[in-house]
């Protein structure tokens, strides 16, 4: 049975986050090329979300990290390829540990960061996806993101678009 917790992120255990990142994402090294996944391998390793003044949040079940999320404030810049700022907050890597998938924990650490974003006064909270995160891209849009194309990204210029989505609040 999941007796989920979601906590702020303690900084010394970043190495257990992005392991999971690079856990979780691994699956979509398939789908880019060998240029495209060092740069999504870097990102997820990046000291981007540590630098930033953003939120690392970790999904524990009994007591084991199983999925993290990153809360990046408004008017920071959330992307090391991307010169891109949004006004609103952006969901970052969220991940969940392969053998944990299927139960909620996407959700649950996506309506941890809505709450977050909504407490601390914000009216819209955004993200981005690749086109080939379907099952993400799937959980967004039930979960009530609509798609801003005008800000989607293309940030290797080799026809893999990271689609923009916003939620108000």
């Amino acid at each position: 049975m999941l007796s989920l917790n979601i906590r702020e992120m303690n900084i010394e255990e970043i190495d257990i986050v992005r392991k999971i990142r690079l856990n979780s994402y691994s699956d979509y090294e398939v789908f880019v090329s060998k240029e495209h996944w060092s740069v999504l391998k870097n990102t997820l390793l990046s000291e981007n979300d540590i630098n930033s003044n953003s939120k690392i949040y970790v999904a524990e079940d009994e007591n084991e990290i199983v999925g993290t999320v990153v809360l990046f404030p408004g008017e920071v810049k959330a992307y090391d390829w991307s010169d891109s700022v949004q006004s609103y907050p952006e969901i970052r890597m969220l991940a969940v540990e392969p053998s944990a998938r299927k139960k909620g924990i996407a959700r649950a650490l996506m309506e941890h960061s809505l709450k977050v974003a909504k407490e601390e006064g914000n009216t819209e909270i955004g993200l981005h996806t690749a086109t080939f995160m379907t099952k993400a891209a799937s959980l967004y849009e039930n979960m009530g993101f609509v798609r801003v194309p005008e800000k989607d990204l293309e940030p290797m210029n080799d026809g893999v678009i990271v689609k923009a989505y916003k939620y108000e609040l």
